[in-house]
């Protein structure tokens, strides 16, 4: 079984996620982030921005502030 290139990584993604305790939209961000060139190109970007972008709106309602 042939391996994707976008797995080819000296560390999986996963291993970090998992050793730093991340929640799932940190673990999605670095998902995408990490393959990025290698598999999805600007769809991956763009889904690692959508994370943020959670991530930034429940830190905001966390705060008070409902930008």
């Amino acid at each position: 079984m042939r391996i994707p290139d976008h797995y080819r990584t000296d560390i999986q993604p996963i291993e970090y996620i998992v050793a730093n305790n991340m929640g799932f939209c940190e673990g999605n961000v670095v998902k995408y982030i990490s393959r990025w060139e290698m598999k999805g190109g600007v769809e991956d970007l763009e889904k690692a921005k959508h994370y943020i972008e959670m991530l930034i709106n429940q830190e905001n309602k966390r705060n008070g502030n409902n930008t």
